[in-house]
């Protein structure tokens, strides 16, 4: 219905890719969401869903272009019990870093 599922299924199979962040570590980046053109809740719940897949110790990349989303998904972090390691600004997203505990 509206055409998600197949771009949910595409985003969470992505290859592990290295990232390395603000603070010098370098990073296996797991799976990536994209949610690009995406309002809330739908960041959050689709972040929600991937912490609960991954393994502890992984990280999540999400990718968001809505500013209120790319907000709320720091603090959510402690409820779904997850880090938010960092947010950086790309050309036309926000990519949000995400690690499970």
């Amino acid at each position: 219905m509206f055409g998600f599922k197949k771009r949910d299924a595409v985003a969470q199979e992505a290859a592990a890719r290295q990232v390395t962040l603000g603070d010098g570590q370098t990073y296996t980046v797991v799976r990536q969401i994209d949610c690009l053109g995406d309002s809330c809740p739908r960041p959050q719940l689709m972040t929600k869903k991937t912490i609960s897949q991954v393994a502890p110790g992984e990280i999540i990349e999400v990718m968001v272009d809505n500013p209120s989303s790319m907000e709320a998904l720091p603090p959510m972090c402690d409820e779904i019990g997850a880090t938010h390691l960092e947010t950086l600004k790309a050309e036309r997203c926000w990519q949000v870093y995400i690690r499970k505990d």
